[in-house]
């Protein structure tokens, strides 16, 4: 059984209206959260130079079902959902001339396009200012624009190569060759910054009538949620130690293997872990070692204590070890391979994947919108966008021809 999309905003944004020039994952990623929560959101995308299909490059990722309509790759349609498409050639006088109409009706500007390229399109703060004073102008830069790579390029990998993300592999296991983790966090975590920038903004428009200009930069924002851990004893003057949070760049953090599979295990407090040692048998040879007696040893001794949870875990088969441990509220849970998600009994009870039936794609697979509010809920209402799928629609709001852009 799929389900149907909305029929109104629900979310705490209805009522907002934003503006959407970003593309790829970061920034897009940031406007879906805020369409889910209720926003109005116009994706603009251009027909390209001529040498590819156009629109978001995200549209042409990934393999489609037999059939289906070329521009709606899956991550695509994962970070795009509750937008509507318009499509203008913004070299053409006309159609900048219908954007600036659009303009004038939106709350806000959220971009990714390089800030000299926002210039020479005649989008820059001050130009969209000029057209709609209160405007809150959200900018997702690469870098922040007071340093020296100011408008460099910026992608995921080379966010993650700039700011120490790519050193916490060699940090754990001893090799010393950078690696990028593999996930786009450099993206998502900048789009979840743009995201919060922009209600913080919204919050200021609402109590002083002022809009802004917010800038977004990605490698000050990855660095920051970084170094929240590992900037460790480094935040000290002159430092008191390595970089790095011991406990996380331990190399054995990790799933621990069990007689049939593996669980994700972390005691926390000094009775969690007695019970935990006590469970495995090892009860007694930890309590009396002094590197373990409390939360400041084992702080210093976390690679000898994990190894040893990685001995007591090999004990038991997993099922054993949950229906030991949940009793005593120790932190365990089953380690699931992504194969393994679909499945998961609370992912199923909370309807985290959610079946819908679109027009020419066929059945596809949304993830419900993770944040639940209580009184203004966030709902999902549209299918993401084809390419251009609402311009006439759009453009008859503001009373503009088709022919006209």
């Amino acid at each position: 059984m799929t389900n149907t999309m909305g029929a109104k905003a629900t979310g705490p944004l209805a009522g907002i209206r934003i503006l959407d020039l970003t593309s790829v994952v970061n920034g897009a990623y940031g406007t879906q959260i805020l369409a889910d929560q209720g926003a109005d959101v116009i994706k603009l995308e251009d027909p390209g130079s001529g040498r590819g299909d156009g629109g978001d490059i995200m549209r042409w990722a990934g393999h489609l079902p037999e059939g289906a309509p070329r521009g709606m790759g899956p991550i695509f349609l994962n970070i795009n959902r509750n937008k509507r498409s318009i499509l203008l050639d913004l070299k053409k006088e006309s159609a900048r001339r219908a954007l600036a109409k659009i303009i004038r009706s939106c709350d806000v500007v959220a971009s990714s396009i390089r800030y000299e390229g926002m210039k020479r399109l005649g989008l820059a703060y001050e130009d969209v200012a000029a057209i709609k004073p209160d405007i809150v102008f959200v900018h997702a830069a690469g870098y922040g624009s007071d340093g020296p790579y100011a408008g460099e390029p910026a992608y995921d990998d080379l966010i993650q190569s700039a700011s120490g993300c790519a050193d916490l592999l060699p940090r754990t296991d001893g090799d010393p060759t950078p690696r990028i983790l593999p996930t786009l966090v450099a993206d998502k975590v900048s789009g979840l910054f743009l995201s919060q920038a922009v209600t913080a903004a919204l919050l200021h428009k609402a109590r002083t009538g002022e809009g802004q200009f917010v800038e977004v930069p990605m490698f000050e924002c990855v660095t920051s949620f970084l170094l929240v851990e590992h900037l460790y004893d480094h935040t000290f003057d002159p430092p008191t130690g390595q970089w790095g949070y011991q406990r996380v760049v331990n190399p054995n953090r990790k799933p621990f293997a069990t007689k049939d599979g593996y669980i994700g295990l972390l005691p926390y407090t000094d009775r969690q872990w007695d019970q935990f040692f006590d469970a495995a048998g090892f009860g007694e040879a930890v309590k009396s070692d002094p590197r373990f007696a409390d939360y400041a040893t084992r702080a210093r001794h976390t690679r000898e204590l994990y190894g040893m949870i990685e001995q007591a875990a090999a004990t038991k088969t997993t099922q054993e070890w949950l229906d030991i441990l949940k009793p005593l509220s120790i932190p365990v849970v089953k380690t699931n391979t992504l194969d393994d998600l679909d499945d998961d009994p609370h992912l199923k009870a909370v309807g985290f994947f959610q079946p819908f039936t679109h027009p020419e794609l066929g059945t596809y697979r949304l993830m419900k919108p993770p944040v639940k509010f209580s009184k203004s809920p966030s709902n999902l209402r549209r299918h993401p966008p084809r390419l251009g799928e609402q311009t006439d629609e759009i453009l008859a709001e503001f009373g503009i021809a088709a022919e006209e852009a």
